[in-house]
């Protein structure tokens, strides 16, 4: 499979292999803002691709592609078809399906099971932020994605702050968590949230393209008193 993978121009993404509780591998690879896949078991997940972050065209197709929301930071028509073959899942929100006119729409509370043998849980992402509501509404139904791999939970929230839901979270193994102003969470929030949800390995992503700058620094020193912290090149 590597050299599949190499054959693709995977190679020139950044990736981690991480060994889930059972003992199976998950392959995440970086491919910049929120548009990230997981390798599983030869079977591959893309989450928000976007074309300008990759060629999707010289990946491996999508067994399942999941989308947070309809901002076109996340949403990309053209990557979804360069990703799609006839049995590949699409899931998205209803504005997404909208605007794209395919996939199975799911909101938050849906729980689902993807490739027949991973759990699916649909959280709400959304803004809680006097003056920054306008972004993420809650009413819009945006999604998270809280999937179980191998007895490992893995958590993409998509464009969230620290909301009430997020922070119930429990036995999260990995995290992705949004850091960018003003759509989603500051340094200080996004702490908050690592504080109450301690996920063992925290990725901040969706950072940077911004005129305010996200202290990735001092996030990686403060959310590593709570979880090991990995940054990846997604700015």
């Amino acid at each position: 499979m590597l050299n599949f993978l190499h054959a693709c121009g995977a190679d020139k993404y950044a990736s981690d292999t991480y060994t889930t509780r059972d003992g199976s591998a998950v392959k995440l690879m970086f491919f910049g803002h929120a548009s990230i896949s997981l390798e599983v078991g030869n079977k591959y997940i893309y989450v928000d691709p976007v074309e300008m972050y990759a060629d999707y065209s010289k990946l491996p197709k999508a067994d399942v592609i999941l989308i947070t929301h309809s901002h076109p930071d996340h949403l990309d028509a053209k990557a979804i078809e360069q990703l799609s073959k006839n049995t590949t899942s699409i899931l998205c929100d209803s504005i997404s399906n909208e605007k794209i006119h395919k996939g199975h729409i799911v909101k938050p509370g849906d729980n689902l099971t993807l490739l027949h043998n991973i759990p699916l849980e649909v959280i709400s992402a959304y803004n809680i932020t006097p003056g920054h509501l306008q972004f993420h509404p809650k009413e819009n139904k945006n999604c998270g994605y809280l999937m179980t791999i191998g007895g490992s939970r893995i958590y993409i929230a998509g464009d969230s702050e620290n909301t009430t839901e997020m922070k119930a979270l429990k036995n999260i193994d990995i995290a992705f968590l949004p850091v960018n102003q003003p759509y989603t969470m500051t340094v200080d929030e996004a702490i908050d949230a690592i504080k109450a949800i301690r996920p063992k390995i925290f990725y901040p992503y969706h950072y940077g393209e911004t005129n305010v700058k996200t202290d990735i620094k001092r996030l990686s020193k403060e959310a590593g008193t709570y979880s090991e912290v990995r940054i990846r090149p997604l700015e």
